[in-house]
């Protein structure tokens, strides 16, 4: 999908505004950040509820058979509230995740997670406080959904251990240094930072984040 920011600006942005970030960008060459659209965020939150804490293999076989619990094929948030529990305990789904995918469908039905159209129009900050009331949905969720699937080109996760190790490297720290003086450094970094993390963990993996 093509970006609603132009990468090649914003990694010459950020090398002119950093100078120890340049030379990270020129190791490590250009920005190959990739965004991934989704349909609609109810259906990308299920998913990232059914992965979390699970194997792909095992977070796939049941998010398939959760979707195929669909009485006309597509699984919607009427469907899910309407589905007995039963059906979607023998699909693998655990009593917390059971628990976590109900409330999206219900937050989803009175707008607390709102439509794709709308939340195109949201700010970052009230999308990540609207899609963080779901139980089972962190700040760190929605930030990934941002950056990945929203491409929001000015998204800075903190607390990700791999951004963090980034960081330090990248300062020379001898310790992981905490979230809020990675927030303080990168407001030099705006507003690229979705880039910049992007720079952190290829800094420490060789590669984007694999988050599901």
């Amino acid at each position: 999908m093509s970006h609603s920011y132009d990468l090649t600006a914003a990694v010459r942005a950020l090398s002119e505004s950093d100078v120890a970030l340049a030379a990270v960008i020129r190791r490590l060459g250009a920005c190959t950040l990739v965004i991934e659209p989704i349909d609609d965020p109810f259906h990308a939150l299920l998913k990232t509820i059914v992965y979390q804490q699970l194997s792909g293999r095992a977070a796939g076989t049941i998010h398939r058979r959760v979707l195929g619990l669909a009485p006309e094929g597509v699984l919607t948030a009427d469907s899910v509230l309407a589905l007995p529990e039963e059906a979607l305990r023998g699909a693998g789904l655990s009593r917390n995740k059971l628990a976590a995918i109900q409330d999206l469908a219900r937050k989803t039905l009175d707008g607390t997670v709102p439509r794709m159209a709308a939340l195109h129009n949201l700010p970052d900050d009230e999308i990540v406080a609207r899609l963080s009331a779901v139980r089972g949905v962190g700040r760190w969720t929605v930030e990934m959904l941002l950056i990945f699937n929203l491409g929001r080109r000015d998204v800075l996760p903190s607390t990700d251990l791999g951004v963090r190790k980034g960081f330090q490297r990248l300062g020379g720290y001898e310790e992981l240094p905490p979230p809020r003086a990675l927030e303080a450094y990168a407001e030099r970094w705006r507003p690229h930072r979705s880039v910049a993390s992007w720079y952190m963990w290829r800094l420490v993996d060789g590669d984007t984040t694999d988050w599901g």
